[in-house]
């Protein structure tokens, strides 16, 4: 009699998030003549496409658990893409009705598979207290998000607004889930990780994680440069999307997953810099990933040239897929 294999077929995509791989970018550190070793976290492994699968799954089941999201009400929550559709997916397998209030100027891909899962999208452009706000602070998502909350959250019934920005679930399953990830797959052996600030929950999941392991452990933010950063006067100029500035913004416009005291230092990145890592590596080692990809790739880079570094191994976490990019001017 034949052996009996395992059943091993999956009853939801929600079991598909997470344990993705780690690629060593050879022929990336051949080119560029590198004495240090890049590894890359793919998480366009996931099934949505992007780490944002990740807190999507977490904050939503948290959610569930807490009693606060049933099937009679609408999930909403802000984002710049890859959030919504984490988010889209995971509501389309569970049966929630899900609302995404989406920021204009994002790729057109973002928005078409949004809907896509049969999710609503609506514009910050089409509720103009958000307009306001964003213009009023120069751009300032924390500040725009407080308005979101007294203009549409709190005049609605039967909604859940999941804020990323402050759930705490968020930068809690990177540190059950990422981090443990990265330190099993690389058998401990990582010296520095390298990863983009958008809401800090990875890198202050990751972080916090690494750290118990081994507090020698380096953990490098990366934030877009001053002049790649759009403003009311200046509104044309590219942006790194997703990734944000805090090291230097107030304390009040820092949102509460971004634990700048689990970061050993930020590095800054201009747009056109990490455009040109995103498609070196492309034609390097054949992995297509987004611009804020892209962006961690560069300071990862630069620290790979750092003569400290030499003979190093440097993890850096690619976000997402960069054919959610290709209406853009990346490739």
């Amino acid at each position: 009699m034949g052996q009996i294999i395992a059943n091993t077929i999956k009853q939801s995509i929600t079991e598909l998030v997470g344990h993705t791989p780690l690629l060593a970018l050879n022929q990336y550190t051949k080119e560029l003549q590198l004495e240090a070793e890049i590894i890359a976290k793919l998480e366009y492994f996931n099934p949505a496409n992007s780490v944002k699968d990740r807190i999507a799954k977490a904050m939503i089941e948290d959610a569930e658990a807490r009693g606060v999201l049933t099937k009679d009400k609408t999930i909403i929550e802000t984002t710049s893409g890859n959030t919504g559709i984490g988010l889209a997916a995971i509501a389309a397998a569970k049966g929630y009705k899900l609302r995404i209030y989406m920021q204009d100027g994002v790729s057109e891909e973002r928005t078409k598979v949004v809907k896509a899962y049969g999710t609503e999208v609506v514009p910050f452009s089409d509720v103009p207290e958000m307009v306001a706000a964003f213009e009023e602070t120069d751009g300032d998502f924390v500040e725009t998000i407080k308005v979101f909350r007294e203009t549409v959250v709190d005049k609605e019934d039967n909604v859940v607004f999941l804020n990323q920005l402050d759930n705490e679930a968020n930068p809690n399953i990177h540190e059950r889930t990422t981090g443990p990830e990265i330190w099993a797959d690389t058998a401990g052996q990582i010296d520095i990780f390298v990863a983009a600030i958008g809401t800090g929950g990875t890198i202050s999941g990751v972080g916090a994680y690494l750290k118990s392991k081994n507090p020698a452990i380096q953990i490098i933010g990366v934030e877009p440069a001053i002049n790649s950063i759009a403003t009311v006067e200046q509104p044309d100029i590219i942006e790194i999307t997703g990734v944000h500035r805090f090291s230097d913004a107030q304390e009040a416009r820092v949102p509460s997953n971004v634990h700048l005291d689990r970061i050993d230092e930020v590095l800054e990145v201009e747009t056109e810099e990490a455009y040109k890592a995103a498609r070196t590596v492309a034609q390097t080692d054949g992995v297509l990933v987004g611009t804020s990809s892209g962006a961690a790739l560069f300071v990862a880079t630069t620290l790979a040239k750092r003569p400290e570094n030499k003979g190093k191994r440097i993890v850096v976490l690619f976000p997402d897929t960069g054919l959610r990019y290709l209406s853009t001017d990346l490739f």
